[in-house]
């Protein structure tokens, strides 16, 4: 099997590279150099010179606050909505399958039920709006993968738990909200679900994250610096503390049903998906 992965540069697209070409696969990696997803007659060049049997898009615009600037609405809308349609577009064509990430920021991100997977969409932010166009876009056709995750991390680029680590050694000291609910999303692991799933015809949407019980940030900063031996003091704070021009949900929790319907193992728990990835960084 032939697959091609946007955003490779990133810190899924890596991983799901990585992932294809360890089981044998033909897995191209580009990121906007080699196909810039907002350009329709390149997206088009680039997917139907390949010969490819299905096309994995993990490119996407994820500065969720700097989206919020009035003169940037546009291109977050092309990256996160236009891009996956161009590339939708493209697949149908050649009848070909699409994979898209999504995310629970889609959501209004209130209460405390976990969000099932085709829940009514009411996102708070620019990120929010422009990734559920996208859904919408790659929803029109069949053959479609619709992944929603939410506080990811891996190897590549900057996330949370590299953030921490810094911190933790510089200061000796964080603040963390502890409002904000639900569950990490390693990169490595979910990788392992795409290659899976890539090669399936489970067409449909889906969440997933790491397995376990939910947490708040502040749990997961505790849990970091615990795994990672740090002698770092961690308060729990609101978000009202840190002000950001994004509204952020407090409520990420997802429901992972379809994921058990379709047959799909569940991602590791957070904890062990921590703890490998505190040893690859070492």
């Amino acid at each position: 099997m032939k697959i091609l992965v946007t955003g490779y540069k990133g810190q899924l697209g890596f991983d799901v590279v990585n992932e294809a070409r360890k089981r044998g696969m033909e897995a191209v990696g580009v990121d906007i150099d080699e196909m810039d997803i907002t350009n329709p007659v390149q997206v088009r060049k680039v997917i139907t010179s390949g010969g490819y049997d299905a096309v994995v898009h993990c490119a996407a615009w994820t500065a969720v606050d700097k989206g919020e600037e009035p003169e940037l609405f546009d291109k977050v809308r092309e990256v996160n909505a236009l891009g996956p349609k161009y590339i939708t577009e493209v697949c149908q064509e050649l009848d070909i399958p699409v994979m898209y990430f999504s995310t629970d920021y889609v959501f209004n991100g209130e209460g405390d039920t976990p969000w099932k997977e085709y829940d009514e969409f009411a996102p708070l932010n620019v990120y929010g709006i422009t990734k559920g166009e996208g859904e919408t876009y790659v929803r029109q056709y069949p053959k479609h993968f619709i992944i929603r995750i939410a506080w990811v991390f891996g190897k590549n680029g900057s996330n949370f738990i590299k953030t921490m680590l810094r911190l933790g050694k510089e200061r000796g000291a964080v603040s963390v909200v502890d409002d904000q609910i639900g569950l990490p999303t390693y990169t490595y692991d979910l990788a392992r679900l795409v290659v899976d799933m890539i090669q399936t015809e489970e067409y449909g949407t889906y969440h997933a994250t790491n397995s376990g019980d939910y947490i708040s940030w502040y749990d997961f900063a505790k849990e970091i610096f615990r795994q990672a031996g740090l002698d770092v003091q961690v308060t729990p704070v609101d978000s009202s503390q840190f002000p950001a021009k994004a509204r952020r949900p407090h409520n990420s929790r997802m429901s992972q049903t379809e994921l058990d319907r379709h047959g799909f193992d569940r991602l590791p728990s957070w904890q062990d998906a921590l703890a490998r990835y505190l040893a690859d960084l070492k």
